[in-house]
């Protein structure tokens, strides 16, 4: 398999500036400030094949989405280098642009006064793409999400579940070859999350793109996941497959069918957050 997503030492620090207490020391702050650097990712060396589900698993904070915004443009790293789909993505190449996307699971990239329907056409036009294969794609996604009833409904109207899945749908709107998650179930119930892995699931079966996916819900990276990373306080501290992980963490159980992942994953991080 072609490697999609490359990384050399790729990091990410923030310099903050950190403002004193009351009125006169704020004064005095404009003279000798104070900066604060925080190291929201450490050098990281990455490779991904294409067609995998690659699922990002840590602590919040633990540098998750300053990843997936480097890797999607959005943020600039420090230092280091990358490359997706041989662009640097902090370039924001229309080339580039135009075949990844990226779905941040606590903010929405759709008009919250019109309806999805609505949405989705201005986005066409934006992607400049065929206006009637687009309508047909749309019909495709939704039926495949079930959610073909709420697409002329003002978006601001539909629950939380049905609002992610027109996200999920105007984020492949343009087909795009790599796609960052970050989140996708966050909040939702059971059994939008089940339809939701069922649909994500079945449309990497069908469309093989590349799939980078964040989630606190085990079950998520557990039953999609081809790769698993983990990271912690900005390291990458585990890269393999689940079962793998599994079994190297918790050996004296790895025989256990009924070993639980979720709390494998939870007792990991919790020893390297004490090491680290």
């Amino acid at each position: 398999m072609a490697i999609v997503i490359e990384t050399e030492n790729l990091s990410r620090v923030y310099t903050t500036y950190q403002k004193p207490e009351g009125f006169v020391n704020s004064l005095r702050g404009f003279i000798n400030r104070k900066n604060i650097s925080k190291v929201a990712l450490e050098p990281t060396t990455l490779k991904i094949e294409s067609g995998q589900i690659v699922g990002l698993v840590g602590a919040n904070g633990a540098g998750k989405t300053t990843l997936l915004k480097m890797l999607s443009g959005l943020v600039t790293p420090t230092s280091g280098d990358a490359k997706v789909l041989g662009y640097r993505p902090w370039e924001r190449k229309n080339e580039y642009l135009r075949q990844i996307s990226i779905l941040l699971g606590q903010k929405n990239q759709l008009w919250w006064d019109i309806s999805p329907a609505d949405s989705f056409s201005l986005l066409a036009r934006i992607y400049d793409l065929d206006v009637k294969k687009a309508r047909a794609r749309v019909d495709h996604l939704a039926q495949m999400l079930h959610c073909t009833h709420v697409l002329h409904t003002q978006l601001r109207r539909l629950s939380l579940g049905e609002r992610m899945k027109m996200e999920i749908i105007g984020a492949l709107l343009h087909e795009p070859q790599v796609l960052f998650l970050d989140e996708p179930t966050i909040g939702l119930d059971i059994v939008a999350q089940e339809t939701i892995r069922e649909f994500l699931d079945e449309y990497v079966k069908e469309k093989s793109p590349t799939v980078i996916l964040t989630s606190h819900y085990m079950d998520d990276i557990a039953k999609l996941a081809d790769k698993l990373l983990l990271i912690s306080k900005g390291n990458i501290v585990y890269e393999g497959t689940v079962p793998d992980f599994v079994t190297k963490s918790n050996a004296e159980l790895a025989q256990n069918e009924e070993v639980d992942f979720e709390d494998v994953i939870r007792r990991f991080l919790e020893t390297e957050s004490r090491i680290r």
